[in-house]
């Protein structure tokens, strides 16, 4: 748990976290351990971030070597890592260009700002976005503008201007948002934060063929639910529907802070010239050698292949117990990306996890939210039924 030391460190941070009461201290695998010895099994993965787990010998490898030869140069200068790492990213999400950002909601800003500067190259006057409601983009001021969710918005308004919010999953709200003034849609394949919600193919296309007919662009987050979580690298192959730009972050670095939009090439030949957009940190060294090593080990130990061996297994077994507790009203989601939708209270939930060792998430509407690292096996499966039963119970 925590100790005396580590809450007087935290003394002066800003208290904006409700940080869960344990203090963690070094991970192998699957698993945590606190600094006082005991053993988590990881089902929540820093947020959808440690998708190969925890001391991954060949990536700490790779990330210490380029520790001892440079951190950071500014992207004033050529450097190796930032060319491969953008081409097998490219090659990986089906896109053309690539932006290396410092996190998820940074790639979402630079999203709206390519999709205005589009409109802008093509003097077209729009500038208005179509969100989903209970969608989540991030924390900034333009990512909060696209968030489906007024409670995160209204504190800081007015915010973004020219933000309308459509139903997720249902097309006609959309179609009734659109006007002249609309340049982008924005919205998550697969809502994380929102309380897993996959998107119905018949959405995506739909999304899509209204963007082609009017002139709009598609953009998809894949922040939290692309690299490899849903079955596919990123979510969007899965339903064979391409956007125009997309955001990636958490998973392409395994921890290390690195985020990234890319686009086809016709956004990036008509949208963001030199001056435009940019960044101190994004695209260095290290974080691009995180990238490329993360990729190359993906398709070294198949670990999409992989997701889709274990995930069926990890939906029976979640149908399982939700068919033998009364408290789990409903299973949903994809890949390796889950939720259950309980009627106890997270906190209560999450506290007897925390007692059995087991990490765990929530989401909007009651929802049990799992992501754990890619790289679980069957057993582990088992072993978290299990531990979230009795904490259930």
């Amino acid at each position: 748990m925590v100790n005396e030391k580590i809450r007087n460190g935290e003394e002066k941070l800003l208290h904006i976290y409700n940080r869960f009461p344990v203090a963690l201290d070094h991970g192998e695998g699957v698993y945590l351990y606190d600094t006082e010895g005991k053993q988590y099994l990881d089902f929540a993965a820093g947020i959808g971030v440690n998708g190969l787990g925890y001391h991954n010998a060949e990536l700490n490898a790779a990330l210490k070597e380029q520790l001892d030869r440079l951190c950071h140069i500014s992207n004033l200068y050529y450097h190796e890592n930032c060319g491969v790492a953008a081409r097998m990213l490219a090659s990986a999400s089906g896109m053309d260009r690539v932006f290396f950002t410092n996190s998820g909601a940074e790639a979402v800003e630079g999203a709206l700002k390519t999709a205005r500067k589009y409109a802008w190259t093509k003097k077209s006057g729009k500038y208005e976005f179509i969100a989903m409601n209970h969608s989540f983009h991030g924390r900034t001021v333009g990512a909060v503008s696209v968030t489906g969710h007024q409670e995160y918005r209204e504190p800081f308004e007015p915010l973004f201007p020219g933000v309308h919010f459509a139903d997720y999953n249902d097309l006609d709200s959309v179609k009734a948002l659109i006007s002249e003034k609309t340049c982008g849609i924005i919205l998550e394949p697969l809502q994380g934060e929102g309380g897993i919600h996959p998107a119905t193919q018949e959405f995506m296309e739909g999304i899509r063929k209204l963007c082609d007919e009017n002139e709009i662009l598609m953009i998809c987050d894949e922040v939290q639910c692309g690299m490899g979580r849903t079955g596919s690298m990123f979510a969007w192959q899965g339903y064979g529907v391409r956007p125009d730009i997309m955001t990636m972050a958490k998973a392409i670095g395994n921890g290390i802070p690195v985020g990234a939009f890319a686009m086809t090439e016709n956004v990036a030949e008509n949208s963001l010239k030199p001056g435009d957009h940019g960044t101190t940190y994004g695209g260095n060294p290290l974080a691009c050698m995180a990238v490329r090593t993360v990729l190359e080990i993906f398709e070294k130990d198949q670990i999409v292949e992989h997701v889709n061996k274990v995930a069926p297994y990890l939906r029976a077994r979640l149908d399982e117990l939700a068919a033998r507790t009364d408290c789990i009203l409903e299973c949903r989601g994809k890949g390796l990306m889950q939720g259950l939708a309980v009627t106890k209270s997270f906190a209560e939930v999450n506290q007897r996890a925390l007692e059995e060792g087991l990490l765990i998430l929530s989401a909007e509407g009651g929802v049990i939210r799992l992501l754990p690292p890619l790289i679980i096996e069957e057993k582990h499966v088992d072993e978290m039924i299990q531990k979230l039963e009795k904490a259930l119970s």
